[in-house]
């Protein structure tokens, strides 16, 4: 099947429309770093390309007070230049910056990233971390569903006539961190292999009272490790804790991945990533307290 028309978008209205005529025709470009590898190798075949790369109003963050907002059509680069994620909300930044070469980061965009549905997503866990809510845009309506659910049911991913707007989650406590580790292939260039993103916050007699773990990698989909959170969850963060934390970790990745080529590699890298993720979140805290 040939390509036919590229129309470039000028609101999402007209996006909207456009993909409700033409459905499972029409494929949305941004940024072009997925989908044009996609069509040179014709592993996609649309008749129609809606080009969404010059609407404004998918390119802000915008601080809501209670929230922050991102548009799907930011790219990597304005996250990390973004002066809204530093201090607790740095392994959002940290994650967006280790996100392939500065080319790719300039022109790759974070809806892109979410759309195109990537068991190793650099930028994924760190959302789930934060429970962010993806809210997708069609002639039907607006949709909102949390980016967990996104991954981990099959029928609540992107449909034919809808587009991801926005992406958006809470802001930190003060006494919350969120932290991001990442093994790649090769240094910058690198597809992630392995990614860790905790949100951690610890009570006045330094026991963890919030704790959530998102992996990339380690799964299908990137996910949250529940067993590991339910037993780091009131205990204090010493050597001792971390030590069983990582047992439980490997055991759960073991149920999933035992029959895998990558598992024994994997199993051995996760003990230093979440060490440097736990480690990461505990200097974050250290640096928003004082």
């Amino acid at each position: 099947m040939a390509l036919e028309k590229v129309y470039k978008g000028e609101n999402i209205y007209e996006v909207v429309e456009l993909l409700g005529k033409y459905g499972e025709d029409a494929k949305i470009i941004a940024g072009g770093t997925d989908i044009i590898i996609d069509l040179r190798n014709e592993r996609i075949a649309p008749k129609v390309l809606v080009d969404v790369s010059s609407i404004e109003e998918l390119k802000s963050i915008e601080d809501k007070g209670e929230y922050i907002e991102i548009g799907a059509g930011v790219s990597f680069t304005q996250i990390v230049e973004s002066p809204l994620f530093v201090g607790n909300l740095y392994g959002l930044n940290k994650s967006c910056h280790l996100v392939g070469s500065p080319q790719i980061r300039n022109k790759g965009t974070l809806g892109g990233n979410i759309a195109n549905g990537s068991p190793a997503a650099d930028s994924i866990p760190p959302l789930i971390c934060l429970n962010a809510s993806l809210i997708f845009k069609s002639i039907k309506g607006t949709r909102e569903i949390s980016i967990e659910d996104y991954y981990k049911d099959e029928d609540a991913s992107v449909k034919v006539d809808e587009i991801l707007v926005n992406i958006r989650f809470n802001k930190l406590d003060k006494r919350q961190a969120l932290s991001f580790s990442k093994l790649g292939l090769r240094k910058a260039l690198a597809i992630s292999r392995l990614s860790i993103a905790t949100l951690l916050e610890l009570d006045e007699g330094e026991k963890i009272s919030t704790i959530k773990v998102a992996s990339g990698s380690l799964g299908k989909y990137p996910m949250r490790e529940l067993e590991l959170e339910q037993f780091l969850m009131g205990k204090k963060l010493d050597h001792t804790t971390i030590d069983e934390g990582i047992v439980v970790l490997q055991k759960a990745m073991e149920k999933r991945l035992a029959k895998r080529s990558t598992f024994p590699y994997k199993r051995i890298a996760v003990d230093s990533m979440f060490r440097e993720a736990l480690k990461e979140a505990m200097e974050l805290l250290n640096g928003v307290r004082q």
